[in-house]
Protein backbone atom coordinates (compact mmCIF):
# COMPACT_ATOMS: atom_id res chain seq x y z
CA UNK A 1 0.00 0.00 0.00
CA UNK A 2 1.34 3.41 -0.91
CA UNK A 3 1.14 6.45 1.29
CA UNK A 4 -0.98 9.35 0.03
CA UNK A 5 0.80 12.38 -1.35
CA UNK A 6 0.66 15.77 0.32
CA UNK A 7 -1.73 16.98 -2.38
CA UNK A 8 -4.08 14.05 -1.73
CA UNK A 9 -3.96 14.76 2.00
CA UNK A 10 -4.82 18.41 1.39
CA UNK A 11 -7.72 17.46 -0.90
CA UNK A 12 -9.04 15.03 1.70
CA UNK A 13 -8.85 17.74 4.37
CA UNK A 14 -10.76 20.15 2.14
CA UNK A 15 -13.34 17.45 1.44
CA UNK A 16 -13.88 16.91 5.16
CA UNK A 17 -14.27 20.66 5.66
CA UNK A 18 -16.90 20.81 2.91
CA UNK A 19 -18.78 17.91 4.50
CA UNK A 20 -18.77 19.61 7.90
CA UNK A 21 -19.96 22.92 6.41
CA UNK A 22 -22.82 21.21 4.55
CA UNK A 23 -23.94 19.23 7.61
CA UNK A 24 -23.65 22.20 10.00
CA UNK A 25 -25.48 24.47 7.56
CA UNK A 26 -28.41 22.07 7.32
CA UNK A 27 -28.65 21.61 11.08
CA UNK A 28 -28.40 25.33 11.83
CA UNK A 29 -30.85 26.23 9.06
CA UNK A 30 -33.42 23.67 10.21
CA UNK A 31 -33.04 24.77 13.83
CA UNK A 32 -33.42 28.44 12.88
CA UNK A 33 -36.55 27.70 10.87
CA UNK A 34 -38.08 25.73 13.71
CA UNK A 35 -37.15 28.27 16.38
CA UNK A 36 -38.39 31.11 14.20
CA UNK A 37 -41.73 29.38 13.73
CA UNK A 38 -42.10 28.67 17.43
CA UNK A 39 -41.05 32.17 18.51
CA UNK A 40 -43.12 33.94 15.86
CA UNK A 41 -40.23 35.72 14.16
CA UNK A 42 -40.96 37.92 11.19
CA UNK A 43 -40.52 36.30 7.76
CA UNK A 44 -37.57 38.55 6.95
CA UNK A 45 -35.50 36.66 9.55
CA UNK A 46 -36.40 33.38 7.88
CA UNK A 47 -35.19 34.82 4.58
CA UNK A 48 -31.99 35.97 6.28
CA UNK A 49 -31.25 32.39 7.39
CA UNK A 50 -32.23 31.14 3.92
CA UNK A 51 -29.73 33.47 2.27
CA UNK A 52 -26.98 32.50 4.71
CA UNK A 53 -27.63 28.82 4.01
CA UNK A 54 -27.60 29.41 0.25
CA UNK A 55 -24.27 31.25 0.58
CA UNK A 56 -22.78 28.35 2.54
CA UNK A 57 -24.01 25.83 -0.04
CA UNK A 58 -22.60 27.89 -2.92
CA UNK A 59 -19.24 28.05 -1.13
CA UNK A 60 -19.33 24.28 -0.59
CA UNK A 61 -20.17 23.72 -4.25
CA UNK A 62 -17.28 25.96 -5.37
CA UNK A 63 -14.78 24.18 -3.12
CA UNK A 64 -16.07 20.76 -4.22
CA UNK A 65 -15.68 21.79 -7.86
CA UNK A 66 -12.12 22.96 -7.15
CA UNK A 67 -11.30 19.63 -5.46
CA UNK A 68 -12.73 17.74 -8.43
CA UNK A 69 -10.68 19.83 -10.88
CA UNK A 70 -7.46 19.27 -8.92
CA UNK A 71 -8.00 15.51 -8.88
CA UNK A 72 -8.45 15.42 -12.65
CA UNK A 73 -5.25 17.38 -13.33
CA UNK A 74 -2.37 15.33 -14.71
CA UNK A 75 0.67 14.90 -12.47
CA UNK A 76 3.23 17.68 -12.70
CA UNK A 77 0.67 20.49 -13.17
CA UNK A 78 0.30 21.58 -9.55
CA UNK A 79 0.67 25.31 -10.38
CA UNK A 80 -2.91 25.70 -11.69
Amino acid sequence: MTTPSEQNKALACQGRLVAVVIAATMVIWLAAQWIGGQAGWQPRYAFLFDMAAIAAFIWALAVTWRIWRRQRRPLGNEDK
